[in-house]
Order: C-alpha cells, then structure tokens, then sequence
C-alpha cells in the first residue's frame, strides 16, 4: 500500500488548500512550481525522493517564484 500525505497550501493567512495524494502525485500535481524555481535556482530538486525533500523544495520554489510578493506561498505537511 502506498502512503498518502497531506499537503497544506498557504497563499495568505486566509487562503489555504489542502492536496492529499502520494509523493508521485504531489510531485506531479505542482511540477510546474518545481521546474519554474529550477529555472531560477538549479539547487531545486524536480523530482524528489521524500515527502520532506518535496515540501522543502516547494518552498524554495514559490520564494523564487513570488521574490517580489509581499504574501508568498507556502506549503507545509499536515499532521506534522
């Protein structure tokens, strides 16, 4: 059985989405995050390897993503 997690999507303090889904599925579902912070930053791993790694990278890619945003996007695993 593969796991499932949860991931929290946080735009502002009043704009959250929850996205449930296996690591394949959530690496998938935000690729385009992922590849967009590579283009910024080549330290950005696109295909990561744990859940962790995934929800670190993400961050690192909405930062490159809105530098200029005074609210950026952050994600965060539910539960943990």
């Amino acid at each position: 059985m593969t796991k499932e997690y949860t991931l929290i999507k946080t735009h502002t303090r009043r704009n959250t989405k929850e996205i449930t889904g296996t690591l394949e599925y959530l690496t998938d579902y935000f690729s385009y995050t992922l590849e967009v912070g590579n283009s910024w930053n080549s330290k950005i791993n696109t295909k990561p390897k744990t859940i962790k790694s995934l929800v670190s990278n993400l961050n690192k890619s909405f930062y490159e993503k809105e530098s200029n945003c005074y609210e950026r996007t952050f994600i965060e695993l539910k539960g943990k």
